[in-house]
């Protein structure tokens, strides 16, 4: 009784309940699809809405013996040697973000000089490279008619939108006129209070999981040209078959989503994202090897020091992100990673950047 009647008044499942009604919520449509194969020994499920937790993976790695984890450390090792080797420096702050660099803003939206810099960056490498554009005198009433007949953007959807921090900095210094900002989680919602403010700007929230979302569906976006922006946006999703076609296993690919966890499992005091040179196989790990524990890979593991594991997190990080951008390479669209900032303001500083031939 105590838990009907809970269910009953439980906000989530009134949330979930809700959002099940919705037209643009399709369960698992950007979910991917994995190949129907038998399952392996690692007991990791195969099928394509199985969900494998970061602890299935972790206790996947930690069942491998200790050739098997140096061998799966080699290849990673050479897979990221072959592919991301060319992602160049680029800093770019334009002068469209004037207005915040030089703080003339609202200072009710709690920014740090470091997050203004990297926002500042990621819209000056989508100006350059013409996914934005500048439309002078910041928020032009006819906006919207001269989006749908030249080059400018009427809509702006952010994933893993947060509190809208990001689309705050574009509303300000773009002239932005309707944004989406799509974001799972519930907010007090600090920044809206700022952005709704603006009598020219039609803001949307949809509360809901990327994974589950149909955009096509949203009624108010369609027939809308739009871009699409994220600062944090987290997940395994990459070219699965292009890491296929690299030597790199199912489960091995598994091993790669979680030891990505470890990129920040230091304090990024040192240039951490340069790690093309990097060569796994510190003394800690050796002496634990000559040792013969008994704990095997999961003492090798623990007993690495924070900066080994964030290296290594850091590779597997820029193996799925050249991963996503050959997915968007063989779909036809012109695509830029960079790093937009240097490591010293974040060491989170890859930018994946993509536009239709011809067009956004």
């Amino acid at each position: 009784e105590n838990l009907g009647s809970h269910l009953r008044r439980c906000p989530l499942v009134k949330q979930v309940q809700s959002l099940s009604t919705q037209p643009f919520y399709q369960k698992g449509v950007n979910a991917g699809e994995e190949d129907e194969q038998e399952e392996p020994e690692t007991g990791i499920p195969t099928s394509g809405f199985d969900i494998v937790t970061s602890e299935m993976k972790r206790n996947a790695v930690y069942s491998l013996n200790i050739s098997e984890f140096f061998e799966m450390i080699g290849k990673i090792e050479s897979v990221h040697a072959q592919i991301c080797k060319d992602i160049k420096d680029s800093y770019k702050i334009p002068e469209a973000c004037g207005v915040w660099i030089k703080g003339e803003v609202d200072r009710n939206v709690p920014f740090q000089e470091k997050h203004v810099a990297q926002q500042a960056s990621m819209l000056g490498n989508l100006e350059e490279f013409g996914v934005l554009e500048r439309i002078d005198g910041k928020e032009n009433c006819e906006l919207v008619e001269r989006a749908e007949n030249s080059n400018g953007v009427p809509a702006v959807v952010e994933f893993g939108a947060g509190r809208g921090y990001l689309t705050q900095m574009l509303a300000d210094c773009y002239g932005i006129r309707r944004v989406f900002l799509v974001e799972r989680k519930a907010y007090k919602l600090k920044a809206d209070r700022s952005l709704r403010q603006k009598e020219s700007l039609i803001l949307e929230r949809l509360r809901i999981d990327i994974e589950d979302l149909n955009l096509n569906a949203v009624e108010s976006l369609q027939r809308l040209p739009y871009i699409a922006i994220g600062k944090h946006l987290c997940g395994p999703a990459t070219d699965k078959k292009y890491l296929t076609s690299l030597g790199i296993s199912k489960e091995e690919f598994h091993a790669i989503t979680w030891f990505t966890s470890w990129a920040v499992d230091t304090d990024h005091g040192s240039d951490l994202s340069d790690v093309i040179d990097f060569k796994l196989r510190p003394e800690s790990i050796e002496r634990e090897e000559c040792n013969g524990n008994a704990n095997g890979v999961e003492a090798i593991a623990k007993n690495m020091k924070a900066i080994e594991r964030a290296k290594l997190g850091f590779m597997c990080k820029q193996i799925i992100d050249m991963g996503r951008l050959m997915w968007l390479k063989e779909h036809g669209l012109q695509t830029q990673l960079v790093k937009y900032v240097p490591s010293s303001i974040s060491p989170e500083n890859h930018l994946l950047i993509a536009r239709h031939v011809g067009g956004r």
